[in-house]
């Protein structure tokens, strides 16, 4: 395993990201200030959130969203309440961590969005009403693989790590059975993780990985490439496709090129 894969490094920045110095009650991001509660993701430490809003092209305010709109592990809920903001009907932020979920309805009511954004705690899915449905569906997930027999120490830890990559299957297995007519399954990937690995999952439960934006980063010294990927149910309207289930955007390299929401 390359260190920049490592389980055991991502580990250990989640331990790093609980010293104080890296928790501010209160941090400035986009021009917004958010409340952080103890035991969830810290936005400044990773900054994989900036990443996610470029991505889905919720910083430029010339797109505006509608419809509605669902993230999966939302943290302190800043991507969720940026799409409240940007203009979505309806948002539900959903998490793992009960206390992300608290965090992200208190920043809900700090930007004065909760009346169309509900923060529920829920593993994936599971907990969310059946019937529901989303135009537009996110998941920053935990990229790097972790043995398939890890066990989770801190709640914390599963915004770093998928042991055996569960996780992971659930949500490309799912994810497009959540959608509205025309509605998109959103996943935030990197080179940090196992895109081979993924590819296999979409094989297994027949679906199809679009590769909609890249962006490369420099995260610590390395060089690190983000990718937005629409997990799909069937292969409408393949750009390019290979052997192994994907589909690929031809020459998605920014963020802001990605289309908007109807």
């Amino acid at each position: 395993m390359s260190e920049i894969k490592s389980y055991l490094r991502s580990l250990e920045r989640s331990r790093d990201s609980m010293r104080a110095e890296n928790r501010p009650k209160v941090f400035s991001l986009r021009g917004r200030e958010w409340d952080l509660c103890d035991t969830v993701f810290a936005p400044l430490h990773a900054g994989t959130t900036e990443i996610v809003l470029d991505i889905l092209g919720l910083s430029d305010p010339t797109h505006p969203w509608r419809g509605t709109f669902l993230e999966i592990g939302c943290g302190t809920g800043v991507v969720a309440v940026t799409a409240a903001l940007a203009g979505c009907e309806r948002v539900i932020a959903s998490d793992i961590n009960p206390a992300a979920v608290a965090n992200a309805a208190l920043n809900a009511r700090r930007h004065e969005v909760a009346d169309r954004l509900q923060a529920v705690h829920s593993d994936l899915f599971e907990d969310l009403p059946a019937e529901l449905r989303f135009d537009t569906i996110i998941w920053s997930s935990p990229y790097v693989r972790a043995p398939e027999d890890f066990q989770f120490g801190t709640p914390l830890e599963r915004a770093y790590v998928d042991p055996g990559y569960q996780a992971h299957h659930r949500y490309v297995d799912e994810a497009p059975r959540r959608l509205t007519d025309g509605g998109r399954a959103l996943l935030h990937f990197s080179s940090r993780g196992d895109m081979e690995g993924l590819r296999r999952i979409a094989e297994e439960t027949g679906r199809r990985l679009r590769i909609l934006s890249r962006s490369v980063v420099v995260d610590r010294d390395d060089l690190v490439e983000h990718f937005l990927v629409e997990v799909r149910a069937d292969g409408k309207t393949p750009e390019t496709r290979d052997t192994t289930g994907r589909e690929e955007a031809s020459g998605a390299r920014h963020a802001r090129t990605m289309p908007q929401p109807a």
